[in-house]
């Protein structure tokens, strides 16, 4: 009755109030132009709606969980009775103390990690022959295991599936043995040879015979996620991936069914947390589809997908944000259904997480599992009209991706540099979606909270120890988001005296607060501290103040009603006592400036200091600058 009480929603009065709306902020719009007018355009081609209504829907059925196309669940009771897999990441050293190591992952266990991602030999991690006293006292029938070795793979699994039947659990052995066909291509190093294919075939038949539960191939989407991708290109590539290891296992008299049973998906959780669980929702219903062409029965063609909350996301700067990134990103993961979780420490791009991070880590999930009851629920976000847009936007995305990979030869050969058109398209296509997320994240349209926006110069940062690397010539190239920012600090803060900027503050408190927050910002983003003038409009106090802070870069802020009657003095003023970087703190054709206003500086002005200017370009000609005036 209540609802009654109101009108009818209308699309058309909807625009009408929005194109309202954005004339009262300079945007002059009509109401049929108002949704396009707030979309957000993604890398995969398609654009985020402002608003979505049933009739938004695609006509496309998910199905029920458990059943094709497998977009709600690949298993009829989804996660409710045992929640997701919580997989923590060990790489220890190689030269770890052993005794140590195996204290922290029974810690782990005992704090409520379910599943352990072991990282071993090749991989960057301790030699294989660690494996055991690692997994001393393991329940290996109610832990899944998981192991990265890189090429010592082949050594890792057998010393794995004898531990398992050692202990009597072959039948529930679960988790994955990590064989990853396309490593040399993605990761980088020496080919791989034949005895690694036919181990990872050989452990393919003893896997589908004897354990059923266990993976031994991953499909890995996080190469293409770190190298820059989009999550349509990270999906596309790991679906292409995941077919060309079934070609292998089926090649070798495998069954299509016991060939899909063997792959297990690995894919990017970002702090987008609505972009996440729809790839995991598309991910299943494109693995589906591959499988049903190839043949694959109903319950083969069910994805198993690990989750990674995204490496590339993660800063050194201000770190402790990495832990509402990864919180965020651990929520798409759960409600896009993942498999299998990992969390990683806020630590990890700083070196070996320390055992407060690690706990943080699993307590992350304990709190979404235990608290929120986030697994209760199978495809809770199911039936929103944004989400099953969004995860059929996605499907089609890397459904694109999937078959240009395919038409150029399939993954090995997508990812091969060579002279044909096609080799190494993958990359290519990697890099350029790169350069335009790069693009946003210097200009500060992606913005990186606690280094590109909100940093902290003041910061003590923790220190840890050099984690282990897997490194190798070739591959695909392994890029963070922050590294930019990250990089400038790091210059400022190595010089002897961090580099400052002199705030020429004009007029009345009230008319340069406002500029003068933004420019200390951005500035603090490239790690140059700022001291501010006296403020007023007596040019010779300006000068007085600047000329005691020892910088030859000064930033005149106030409104534009006062730059239109001082700027231009003062500027003339501060070059002719030593300024040789004098920024104004608006944009490039800020009103009342004279007729020579547009993007050319005027007069003793050399340039504009604003939001959307390439910001990463602007701090580093200033340090450039200090580094030669010094």
């Amino acid at each position: 009755m209540l609802a009654g009480e109101f009108d009818t929603p209308d699309r058309e009065r909807w625009r009408e109030l929005v194109a309202g709306a954005l004339s009262k902020s300079g945007r002059e719009v009509r109401p049929e132009d108002a949704e396009a007018a707030l979309a957000t355009a993604t890398d995969d081609g398609f654009e985020i709606a402002a608003l979505y209504t049933a009739q938004d829907v695609p006509d496309v059925a998910a199905g029920v969980p458990g059943r094709p196309p497998h977009t709600r669940a690949s298993r009829p009771e989804g996660h409710v009775a045992d929640g997701w897999g919580v997989r923590q990441r060990h790489a220890f050293p190689a030269d770890a103390d052993l005794a140590a190591a195996h204290d922290v992952v029974m810690a782990d266990l005992e704090g409520g990690v379910t599943s352990l991602w072991l990282v071993l030999g090749d991989a960057g991690g301790p030699p294989v022959d660690a494996l055991p006293t690692l997994l001393e006292g393991v329940l290996l029938d109610l832990a899944p295991i998981a192991l990265s070795a890189g090429r010592d793979t082949p050594d890792a699994a057998a010393t794995l599936l004898r531990l398992a039947d050692e202990h009597g659990v072959a039948g529930t052995l679960g988790g994955s043995l990590g064989y990853d066909p396309l490593l040399a291509r993605t990761r980088g190093g020496p080919a791989l040879d034949d005895a690694y294919l036919e181990s990872m075939v050989e452990h393919s038949r003893t896997a589908a015979s004897d354990h059923p539960g266990l993976a031994t191939v991953v499909a890995d989407g996080l190469p293409f996620h770190e190298a820059g991708g989009s999550d349509g290109q990270e999906l596309g590539a790991a679906l292409a991936a995941g077919l060309y290891a079934v070609r292998l296992l089926n090649d070798a008299s495998l069954s299509v069914d016991e060939a899909f049973a063997r792959v297990e998906l690995r894919l990017a959780a970002t702090a987008d947390q609505f972009a996440t669980l729809a790839k995991l929702r598309a991910a299943r219903r494109c693995w589906d589809r591959i499988g049903a062409v190839a043949g694959a029965s109903d319950e083969a063609r069910g994805a198993r997908i690990h989750a990674v909350t995204s490496p590339a996301m993660m800063t050194t700067r201000d770190p402790y944000v990495n832990i509402l990134r990864t919180t965020v990103a651990c929520v798409g993961a759960g409600l896009g259904g993942a498999d299998a979780v990992t969390v990683l420490p806020f630590d990890a791009a700083l070196g070996l997480p320390d055992d407060f991070s690690r706990r943080v880590a699993r307590n992350t999930q304990a709190l979404l599992l235990e608290e929120s009851h986030l697994a209760h629920v199978i495809d809770p976000a199911g039936g929103s009209w944004y989400v099953e847009t969004l995860t059929d936007d996605l499907a089609h995305a890397a459904w694109e991706v999937f078959t240009t990979i395919e038409r150029a030869g399939g993954a090995a050969a997508a990812l091969e540099p060579g002279e044909h058109a096609d080799r190494g398209s993958v990359a290519a296509a990697l890099d350029e979606t790169w350069q335009r997320r790069a693009d946003r994240i210097a200009h500060r349209r992606d913005p990186i909270t606690g280094v590109s926006e909100y940093p902290n110069l003041a910061e003590s940062l923790p220190t840890r120890d050099p984690a282990p690397t897997d490194e190798h010539s070739g591959g695909l190239p392994r890029r963070r988001y922050a590294q930019v920012f990250e990089d400038l600090r790091d210059r400022a803060d190595a010089r002897p005296e961090r580099p400052v900027a002199f705030l020429a503050t004009l007029g009345a408190l009230a008319q340069y607060t406002a500029r003068t927050s933004f420019a200390t910002n951005l500035l603090h983003a490239g790690g140059i501290d700022v001291v501010e003038g006296p403020g007023g409009t007596e040019v010779d106090e300006i000068v007085t103040a600047f000329r005691k802070a020892g910088t030859p870069i000064a930033v005149v802020a106030s409104s534009d009603k006062v730059y239109a009657e001082h700027a231009a003095d003062l500027a003339t003023a501060l070059a002719d006592a030593g300024a040789t970087r004098i920024l104004l703190a608006g944009p490039p054709k800020t009103p009342g400036l004279g007729p020579n206003e547009g993007s050319t500086p005027i007069g003793a002005l050399t340039g504009y200091l604003y939001s959307g200017c390439d910001a990463a370009a602007l701090l580093t000609d200033l340090l450039d600058h200090t580094d030669s005036s010094s």
